[in-house]
């Protein structure tokens, strides 16, 4: 599979290969939300096992807000950005590049659904996600989400994610990829079923692209061309979906736009029909040839694809120009090596942990984490 072992630029940096880290909750910062030594050791066992780029998990931007995740890493204050600062150095020390996935989950979110948070719920309007019980995984019951608060005004959500930006480069990270997918705040903002304002920030695809497009200018002001950005245009994750016209007409315009940045990439994630649960009978996502249909829209950045991509495809998709490189997602979590596997021929038959996918507080944090084996070459 030599396509995806061939050098790419992104940015002003060089990735050694194609085959790169997705973001993926792994729930495994300490309490206070700040990377823990566990969590070194799982970043520098991917580095170590070949990765092109890796991308952290999803990283909480601001305390005024919770998760679904009572153990998902900040990047708001001292403690930890110090934190990240060890696991970046680890990564460099390794020969690997990382990026730092910036977050904010908008409505998804709950009123008792973390300690540090503060103030209420808040999303492009007060509309909340429907069908997500159980996904707060630390509270007891199956509790949905209230009602959110509309974000009085967006532009203070801007400068939380370009201070973010900020600790993320004094972190040492080599860039920042903004997540604009599955349904947290950006794509809460780009989609007209979740976003129903009528100021400049909502209504025309180009008002409800505003949002996005503000954060990343304000994140290229910080890392310069080292900013990307991950959206799933197909929806139906957490109650996400437009009709498919409206989809094309407004993730072409956020796509044009977003590449007009001069971002290192941007990637595609496709749709994937276990995370489109039905609502009412009904899933909410709309497939369609994302590649085809936005790949010829990026110019000036390099396409990325995600979403159960297999090594065999991912090496056509990437010797016939259809993308520039893929992430792999939860083959990175089973197997630290996957580079290396599948450089070599390897098999790629970990199975996936699924009790320990999310860590538990009273259990040791490494199952299903660092635990995976590696292949001896």
């Amino acid at each position: 599979m030599a396509a995806l072992f061939t050098p790419l630029t992104l940015g002003d940096i060089t990735i050694k290969n194609r085959i790169c880290m997705s973001a993926m909750t792994r729930n495994r910062a300490d309490p206070n939300r700040v990377p823990s030594h566990i969590m070194k050791k799982y970043y520098l066992q991917r580095a170590l096992g070949g990765a092109g780029i890796i991308v952290t998990e999803a990283t909480l931007i601001s305390p005024q807000q919770g998760s679904q995740f009572d153990r998902s890493p900040g990047i708001w204050n001292a403690e930890q950005v110090a934190g990240w600062r060890k696991i970046t150095n680890v990564v460099h020390l390794a020969g690997g590049r990382i990026y730092c996935q910036l977050w904010h989950v908008g409505r998804l979110s709950h009123g008792s659904a973390d300690g540090l948070a503060t103030g209420p719920v808040y999303a492009p309007s007060a509309i909340p996600a429907r069908q997500i019980k159980g996904c707060f995984h630390f509270l007891p019951g199956t509790p949905e989400p209230g009602l959110p608060t509309e974000i009085p005004d967006p532009s203070v959500i801007v400068a939380q994610f370009k201070d973010a930006a900020h600790n993320a480069k004094i972190a040492g990270f080599d860039g920042v990829e903004l997540h604009a997918a599955s349904g947290f705040l950006v794509h809460q903002f780009l989609d007209s079923t979740s976003n129903v304002r009528t100021d400049k920030w909502g209504g025309s695809s180009e008002n409800r692209a505003r949002f996005g497009l503000e954060v990343l200018k304000a994140c290229v002001e910080v890392f310069g061309t080292n900013v990307s950005l991950k959206i799933s245009p197909e929806g139906g994750f957490n109650d996400m979906g437009m009709p498919l016209k409206d989809t094309v007409e407004t993730f072409s315009y956020f796509i044009s736009e977003a590449d007009k940045l001069n971002l290192s990439y941007i990637t595609l994630y496709r749709y994937t029909p276990h995370k489109d649960p039905p609502i009412k009978g009904k899933e909410r996502g709309t497939p369609h040839d994302i590649i085809s249909t936005y790949g010829k829209l990026i110019q000036k950045a390099k396409t990325f694809v995600v979403g159960g991509v297999t090594p065999e495809e991912a090496d056509e998709l990437v010797k016939t120009g259809q993308v520039d490189g893929v992430f792999f997602g939860v083959a990175w979590l089973t197997h630290p090596d996957l580079a290396k596997r599948i450089r070599h021929g390897k098999s790629i038959d970990n199975m996936l942990a699924v009790p320990h996918l999310y860590g538990d507080s009273n259990v040791d944090p490494k199952l299903g984490y660092t635990d995976y084996p590696a292949v001896t070459y």
